[in-house]
C-alpha cells in the first residue's frame, strides 16, 4: 500500500490522452470470442480489469493475443467455448465477472469465478436471478457473493425480463447468455443505462431492436442463436477516466487540457451535462463516429462553479464519476444535492460513505443518507491537509487526487494500488499535465 500526497498546483496545462473505455473493452474480447473468425481491437485498455477479462476468455479456449498493431481475438462461435480448466480469477473486475456469468450461462460445464476482497464484497444476486430463470444453475456463498460456480445450460431459455434497477451489467449479463438461446430475450429496463452492449451485438451481426417504453425506459429484444462474424474495433477513449483531467482542469487556477478522442455516447455523458450546468467551460470539438460509437474531442477550461440539484433521471448516465463529482461541487460556490445514489452502495466500496469521509478530510461539509448527499461547497479551493482512505476502490483515489490539487494544504491517500485496476497511467497523465503527486511511503496495511 503506496500512500500518495496530491499538493495544490497553480495550473495545469497541455493534452491528455485517455486509455480506451474500460466498458467496450470487456464487452469487445468477450464478443469477439463469440464471433466467427478474426476479431482486431486497437484501443483496448491494458488495465488489471480488462486484463482478467482477457485472461477468462482464454481459459474459455479463445485466442487473445496482443500483436504489436493492438489485440487479437480468434473466436470460438455462439456455443463454442470450452469448459475452464481452473478458476477464473477476477481481481477486482465486477464488470467482467457479471457478463462472464451470463456467458458461462450457456455452456453445458462448471465455470468457478472468484476475485480479491474487494469483489468479494459486492453482491451478485441480480444476475444470478434471470440467469437462474433461464435455466443456469449458480452456486455462491451467503448473499450471492464469490466466490461462485456457474452451472450452465446448452437448452437455456429465452426469456423477458424486468429489471427492478437500472444496470447495464445486469442487462448484459442476460442479453450474452440470451445469444445462445433460441428466440427472442427482452430486457426491460426502468431507465435507460449504457448501450454499448447493443451497439456491438448489432456491430458483430445480432439482431436487436430497441424501443422506448411509455414510462420513459426501454426495451431490448435480442434473437437468439446468431452468428456473429469477427470485426475490426476502435476502442474510444474511456468518459469516465477522462472525467479526472476534465474536472482537475476546471478547479484548478489558470488551466487549460486537450483530452481527444473521448466517447461521448449519450448515455454517458451525464457528468459532462452536470458539469456545464454548473458553469464549467467544456467544449464538445470534431464530433465523430468510431466503430459504432459517438466520439469527440474535448477542451476544457478553469471555470467558477455553482452548485446545483443534480436530478436522479440522469444517474444512470453518470453511475461511475460522483465521486469526481463530489471533487468538484467542493470547490462550487453553494450546496450540491445528489439524489437516487442507491447503486453506489453496493459498487467497489461504499462510495457514498467513502466520498462523505474523504470529504470531511478535506475540511468540506458533507450530509448523506441511505441514497443521497449534499456537499456545502467552498466556493474556491476548500481546506485540505487531511488524509483519505480509499478502500481499494480506483474512483475514489483518483478523485481525491484531483481534489489535493486544488485544495490550500495538500490532501493524501492511503494506498494507490486500485488505481491500476482501471487507469494504469494515471499518475504519469496528470503530472505531466503539471500535476504534483508524491510518494510519501508504504501505508500501514
Amino acid at each position: 500500500m503506496t500512500a500518495i500526497l496530491s499538493h495544490p498546483v497553480r495550473r495545469l496545462a497541455g493534452t491528455a490522452r485517455v486509455p480506451g473505455d474500460k466498458s467496450i473493452s470487456h464487452r469487445a474480447l468477450m464478443l469477439g470470442g463469440l464471433a466467427v473468425g478474426e476479431t482486431r481491437i486497437s484501443g483496448l485498455l491494458e488495465a488489471d480489469d480488462v486484463l482478467a477479462t482477457a485472461a477468462a476468455m482464454r481459459q474459455f479456449g479463445v485466442s487473445v493475443t496482443r500483436p504489436a498493431d493492438g489485440w487479437c481475438v480468434i473466436g470460438r462461435g455462439v456455443g463454442g467455448l470450452i469448459e475452464p480448466s481452473r478458476v477464473l480469477d477476477m481481481g477486482n473486475a465486477g464488470t467482467g465477472t457479471r457478463l462472464l456469468m451470463g456467458i458461462a450461462a450457456a455452456h453445458p460445464f462448471l465455470t468457478f469465478f472468484a476475485g480479491d476482497e474487494s469483489l468479494q464484497a459486492r453482491p451478485m444476486g441480480r444476475v444470478i436471478a434471470p440467469l437462474a430463470a433461464m435455466g443456469a444453475t449458480i452456486h455462491a456463498r451467503s448473499g450471492g457473493r464469490l466466490p461462485l460456480a456457474v452451472e450452465g445450460t446448452a437448452d437455456l431459455l429465452p426469456i423477458e425480463y424486468r429489471l427492478p434497477v437500472a444496470s447495464a451489467q445486469v442487462k448484459s449479463a442476460i442479453l450474452l447468455a440470451g445469444l445462445h438461446a433460441p428466440g427472442a430475450t427482452t430486457v426491460i429496463e426502468p431507465a435507460p443505462s449504457r448501450d454499448h452492449t447493443e451497439r456491438l451485438l448489432a456491430g458483430f451481426g445480432a439482431s436487436v431492436e430497441v424501443t422506448a417504453t411509455a414510462d420513459g425506459g426501454r426495451r431490448i429484444t435480442l434473437e437468439g442463436q446468431p452468428e456473429l462474424m469477427g470485426r475490426t474495433l476502435v476502442v474510444p477513449a474511456d468518459p469516465s477516466s477522462a472525467a479526472f483531467p476534465l474536472v482537475a482542469a476546471l478547479i484548478v487556477p489558470d488551466s487549460r487540457v486537450v483530452l481527444p478522442g473521448i466517447g461521448i455516447n449519450p448515455l454517458r455523458v451525464g457528468l459532462i451535462e452536470t458539469l456545464v450546468a454548473m458553469g464549467g467551460r467544456i467544449a464538445i470539438e470534431n464530433r465523430r463516429v468510431e466503430s459504432g460509437e459517438p466520439v469527440a474531442d474535448l477542451v476544457v477550461e478553469t471555470s467558477p462553479l455553482n452548485a446545483i440539484d443534480v436530478p436522479a433521471a440522469r444517474v444512470p448516465a453518470m453511475i461511475d464519476e460522483f465521486p469526481i463529482l463530489a471533487a468538484a461541487a467542493a470547490c462550487a460556490r453553494g450546496t450540491t444535492r445528489m439524489q437516487g445514489l442507491a447503486e453506489l452502495r453496493v459498487k467497489e466500496s461504499d462510495r457514498l460513505d467513502a466520498i462523505a469521509r474523504g470529504l470531511g478530510a478535506a475540511g468540506v461539509r458533507v450530509r448523506t443518507g441511505p441514497d443521497w448527499l449534499e456537499i456545502d461547497g467552498c466556493g474556491g479551493p476548500p481546506p485540505g491537509g487531511g488524509g483519505v482512505n480509499v478502500h481499494f476502490d480506483h474512483r475514489i483515489a483518483m478523485a481525491f487526487l484531483v481534489l489535493g490539487m486544488a485544495c490550500r494544504q495538500p490532501l493524501t491517500i492511503d494506498d494507490d494500488r486500485a488505481i491500476a485496476t482501471s487507469f494504469p497511467t494515471f499518475i504519469s497523465l496528470m503530472t505531466g499535465l503539471g500535476a504534483q503527486l508524491e510518494t510519501v511511503g508504504t501505508a500501514a496495511c
